[in-house]
């Protein structure tokens, strides 16, 4: 073989990879909407990484704690903030029950979403960028910036803070997207702070309203009311192999709290559960919540941050919103323009 051939293959091998590193760029809806009977290379993780679904463990299912938020404002709040301490030390997750945000609210979050990942990829790639500090960002995978492989997932993610100024910036259809992202971004932002103020207390820095001084309590949440806020929305499309690929990778939540809209009709997220991977069962009108790595820092190692990833469904798409608050001043920790809040 010629030397002047080998460098022809060589360079058209080159050209094919930087022409498929594009279109993976484009998202995983973007590759099925054109086809796809195969997980594509790019796609597939090292057989050591790849979910391990034996018969035995995709039986494997969790029924998270569960933390009733109405008797976390009645006579039972501390059996409840203990039963809250509990499920963040032994699991890093819960889930939530009679919250208070209305379904309409719920609902419309979600189908405002769907109906954006719906859209044409030529309206929906008019948000794609590789900042990670814009006010709106769709991409895909976990960081496509640095990812060697690709996760089969595509994302929206929205600052909501302050929303004045960052509402202009977001996408202009569907129509109803803004308006639910609104109604939605101060829902989530009054629970937070519910659930804050219940962590700060059942980890003895703020005690019972009626032993402490009212000036001090408010003192210690003021100083989480200024977190900035970020809502991200996650679409798994089907997979065709999906034992060969995660629609998220094992990976911790950043922040202090991540409250979770899971999809209730299809399963997929994980965590790491006594040396195991388990599937979290959804239950209808809740958030799965947990524990990031600000909180595992700020209880000293008490509250877990817990490993969790996302499986793909071989005939369902799946979706799920994340909210998240930021904060910078929890020991000293800051946010790098590298890391993500990915969310799952």
């Amino acid at each position: 073989m010629s030397p002047a051939f080998v460098l022809e293959v060589q360079t058209s091998r080159e050209e094919e990879e930087l022409v498929e590193s594009h279109e993976y760029h484009d998202g995983v809806k973007h590759l099925c909407e054109r086809g796809l009977a195969k997980v594509p290379r790019k796609y597939i993780l090292p057989a050591l990484e790849r979910p391990f679904m034996s018969k035995k463990d995709g039986a494997t299912n969790l029924k998270l704690p569960v933390i009733d938020l109405a008797k976390l404002q009645g006579p039972d709040r501390v059996h409840t903030l203990k039963s809250l301490s509990k499920a963040c030390e032994e699991y890093g997750f819960f889930q939530l029950i009679n919250h208070g945000i209305a379904s309409e609210s719920v609902l419309n979050m979600f189908q405002a979403a769907r109906k954006f990942f719906e859209l044409p990829f030529e309206e929906r790639s008019k948000y794609m960028s590789k900042d990670q500090s814009a006010p709106v960002r769709y991409g895909t995978s976990f960081n496509q910036n640095k990812d060697s492989v690709f996760c089969w997932r595509d994302f929206l993610k929205l600052s909501c803070h302050p929303l004045s100024d960052v509402l202009p910036n977001w996408p202009s259809s569907p129509a109803e997207l803004r308006q639910a992202v609104v109604n939605y971004s101060k829902e989530t932002k009054s629970l937070y702070l519910m659930l804050v103020k219940a962590v700060l207390e059942s980890l003895g820095v703020v005690e019972k309203a009626e032993n402490a001084d009212e000036n001090d309590s408010c003192d210690h949440l003021k100083e989480f009311e200024d977190g900035s806020q970020l809502i991200v929305a996650n679409f798994y499309p089907s997979c065709p192999e999906p034992d060969l690929t995660l629609g998220m990778p094992p990976h911790s939540d950043y922040g202090f709290l991540t409250l979770l809209l899971p999809d209730e009709e299809v399963k997929g997220l994980q965590i790491q559960h006594e040396g195991r991977w388990v599937t979290v069962e959804p239950i209808p009108n809740s958030f799965v919540v947990n524990v990031g790595d600000h909180l595992e820092i700020f209880s000293n190692g008490r509250y877990s941050s817990v490993l969790h990833r996302v499986l793909v469904n071989p005939f369902k798409s799946r979706m799920s919103i994340a909210s998240f608050r930021e904060f910078y001043w929890i020991h000293g920790v800051s946010r790098t323009q590298e890391q993500e809040l990915p969310g799952v």
